[in-house]
């Protein structure tokens, strides 16, 4: 995913400089830095697990990279990603850490991770929803793990002084590159290797930041050996890059994996027989402060009930039926015993 690497790589979203290195961590935000998050807080009101098959091995669930405790006490402020489905799962954690008599305030729509992380760190926002490949890939460019349990474990090991990821859940969402059904019979592209094929030939539209990220552009180039003849800067499976396709502006698009758009449109998502894109499943990224038995119970619940097709489906309301982000979220909580109706 582009949360936004993207989704995935949410991010992402789904922004501009390259996550050549993770943030150095700070104790506060610096006055510049709080300056722009309270422009966009207030233009936004809109030791290691065992792997299991959904990364939760309790409810209490003992988190990785950072040193427990904490309190939730004074309440949770949850931050999210510029796209969609991240909004979603912003309103689900609060749907669920409410029914557990956690406040808690939700500032969606923030941007990526070049602004959510160091947001995070500084003490603006408690709590993301994040996804485990994209999220590795951030804080550590050159890691190799595409399975799941292996990459919790590296991503403990990266993850800066103060965080702390919680166990991952059942929904999964990737970052993908599509292209139309025409466009694919006529270069030939069943995978990201047949790209190679039409060098400097094809348009790619996505978000800013995968331009510069390993899932995306230059992962394309070092793995594959594919070169565009051109970037188009869009947004993250988002209405620009989806039209872009649609009209024949862009050759290819980094979409995610639960875009409903892709069997409704026919598109082709190309292989990756090289593992370039890892796994991705949901996966809270919390500050230690507020990583309290409490806040653990609830989002293990969640992420033991939520799948990746009840996740698609969720964004399937929202994208299409135009439905409200929180209202889906606690209503979808509340239908599965996990929110107050």
């Amino acid at each position: 995913m582009a949360a936004a690497d993207n989704a995935p790589n949410p991010t992402p979203n789904p922004s501009t400089p390259p996550p050549s290195s993770a943030p150095t961590p700070s104790s506060a935000p610096s006055p510049n830095r709080r300056k722009i998050l309270v422009g966009l807080f207030a233009g936004a009101a809109v030791p290691v697990l065992a792997a299991c098959s959904s990364g939760i091995t309790s409810l209490e669930g003992s988190g990785t990279g950072g040193a427990g405790g904490g309190s939730s006490a004074d309440g949770v402020t949850i931050g999210t990603a510029n796209f969609t489905e991240n909004q979603i799962l912003g309103h689900l954690y609060a749907a669920v850490l409410e029914a557990a008599g956690v406040k808690t305030t939700v500032r969606p729509n923030l941007g990526t991770r070049e602004i959510l992380i160091p947001a995070l760190k500084g003490g603006d926002i408690d709590l993301l929803p994040e996804y485990q490949g994209a999220l590795l890939h951030y804080l550590d460019p050159k890691a190799t793990e595409t399975e799941e349990g292996d990459m919790q474990n590296a991503l403990a090991a990266v993850l800066p002084a103060g965080l702390q990821i919680l166990p991952y859940g059942k929904a999964e969402d990737s970052d993908a590159f599509a292209v139309t059904r025409k466009t694919a019979e006529k270069y030939g592209l069943r995978t990201l290797a047949d790209l190679k094929k039409q060098n400097g030939k094809l348009v790619i539209g996505a978000a800013p930041e995968v331009k510069k990220r390993v899932v995306g552009v230059v992962g394309l180039k070092e793995v594959y050996g594919v070169e565009f003849k051109e970037f188009k800067s869009l947004d993250s499976s988002g209405p620009l890059v989806k039209g872009a396709l649609r009209k024949g502006d862009v050759d290819v698009a980094n979409l995610f994996t639960t875009d409903t758009d892709i069997a409704a449109e026919g598109w082709v998502v190309l292989g990756d027989p090289k593992n370039l894109i890892p796994g991705q499943h949901v996966v809270p990224l919390i500050a230690d402060r507020k990583a309290d038995s409490r806040v653990r119970k609830a989002l293990a619940r969640l992420g033991n009930v939520l799948t990746t097709e009840a996740l698609t489906e969720l964004n399937r309301l929202v994208d299409k039926d135009k439905k409200d982000p929180e209202d889906v979220a606690t209503d979808w909580a509340a239908k599965h015993g996990l929110a107050k109706k």
